[in-house]
């Protein structure tokens, strides 16, 4: 099997910073794409930023400039630094990630259990 683990998550004011990781561990081949997600209280999970396994990136317009997420392939780990943190940034945030878990299979999603980034005004 393979797990993704979060961490980093709590609690911040307005304007602060804050990290959250995520390793994956377990069963695994070759890992593709990572991401993080979102999702608020009462909305639906939104996408956040991607990486691909050569260090492309991509983020949602609302944390473009705020946001910057890395990865440590040889710990299979992907970051979410998070800066100028807004209230409306609060919500769950799920890692993700796009894993062979051996030569021959067929890639698949897996998901992290959430961690919750909470910013207070």
């Amino acid at each position: 099997q393979v797990q993704l683990v979060e961490s980093g998550g709590g609690l911040v004011q307005a304007g602060g910073s804050l990290r959250v990781s995520c390793a994956a561990s377990g069963s695994i081949f070759s890992i593709n794409a990572m991401g993080w997600y979102r999702q608020a209280p009462g909305k639906q999970r939104e996408l956040v930023a991607t990486i691909t396994s050569g260090g492309s990136t991509d983020y949602a317009d609302s944390v473009k400039g705020r946001f910057t997420i890395s990865r440590d392939n040889a710990k299979n780990t992907v970051y979410l630094q998070m800066n100028s943190l807004k209230p409306e940034d609060t919500a769950v945030y799920y890692c993700t990630a796009v894993v062979k878990r051996r030569l021959g299979v067929t890639w698949r999603d897996y998901w992290g259990q959430g961690t919750q980034v909470t910013v207070s005004s």
